[in-house]
């Protein structure tokens, strides 16, 4: 399986057990997402409530948090959300976890590709597919393909999640991967593509987040990349930066379609940029 050249394998890899209608069954579902939640507030107290009833008080619930994963502000390095299924890295202790999940209003799946916690940096896909990093054992493969399809990026193009932007309705893809590659990509994922670069940088994936509402990209994107990677994934651009101004978005942050985690230091006008860019208002 590892011993085919170029970008990608000729061929994505499907689990015949699974059919199309049973992938999202296999996925872990998001929990009901509402933005306000309402809490009893009991007052003992004749001055403050003579009929001794509970009163409600409505608490906003934010779509946007600061923290850390295994010690280090590039969450977006060790997490990656593809469609309803966040994933997280085995090695983080139960505190953490139940940290991410309140965050993303999620049920984590730990998960490690080849070993490695980087699962940003190795996984990228979308609610149809997923692109993947060689370094995935059959194990790792068998596993994806619970999810849907997979695509397996191969040689020295391998990490996914750096070189690969996308949501449902298209995808960037770095120009370093070969035009067959892309085009595996975008039919596992089941989205047109586009070979640009970003910020005339290739590591397209580290430089922009995107969901089904916007995607927030580095501060040098030129205007003409900014114009055509908003066609082919149907969303705006807007330009921010991160964690006290950091330019990489991609590695600083992850989002879903309602919720992000950006890394920790980051001010609150990065976050309120990021809440626009990506619709999370």
């Amino acid at each position: 399986m590892h011993g085919h050249s170029g970008g990608v394998l000729p061929g994505p890899i499907s689990n015949p057990e699974v059919k199309p209608s049973c992938v999202n069954s296999c996925t872990v579902v998001r929990k009901p997402t509402g933005k306000t939640v309402a809490v009893p507030l009991t007052f003992t107290s004749p001055q403050l409530n003579t009929n001794n009833e509970d009163v409600w008080a409505w608490v906003i619930v934010m779509p946007i948090s600061t923290g850390d994963v295994l010690g280090h502000v590039q969450v977006g390095v060790y997490l990656s959300v593809i469609g309803d299924v966040l994933f997280v890295p085995k090695s983080l202790d139960k505190p953490a976890l139940e940290e991410i999940e309140s965050a993303f209003e999620m049920e984590a799946y730990p998960f490690l590709v080849g070993g490695s916690a980087l699962l940003g940096s190795l996984l990228r896909g979308n609610n149809r597919g997923i692109a993947v990093a060689d370094i995935a054992t059959e194990a790792d493969l068998d596993e994806l393909t619970s999810f849907g399809d997979i695509v397996v990026l191969e040689s020295g193009v391998n990490a996914a999640g750096n070189l690969v932007t996308c949501n449902d309705h298209g995808a960037i893809v770095s120009p370093v991967i070969p035009g067959p590659g892309a085009e595996m990509i975008g039919e596992v994922l089941k989205v047109d593509t586009l070979r640009t670069k970003v910020a005339s940088q290739e590591t397209v994936g580290s430089l922009t987040v995107a969901n089904n509402k916007g995607i927030l990209a580095h501060p040098d994107i030129s205007a003409e990349e900014a114009e055509k990677i908003a066609e082919i994934m149907q969303v705006p651009v807007m330009v921010g930066t991160v964690c006290f101004g950091s330019p990489y978005v991609g590695a600083g942050c992850v989002a879903s379609n309602s919720n992000a985690l950006v890394g920790s230091g980051s001010t609150g006008p990065e976050l309120n940029r990021i809440e626009d860019a990506l619709g999370l208002i």
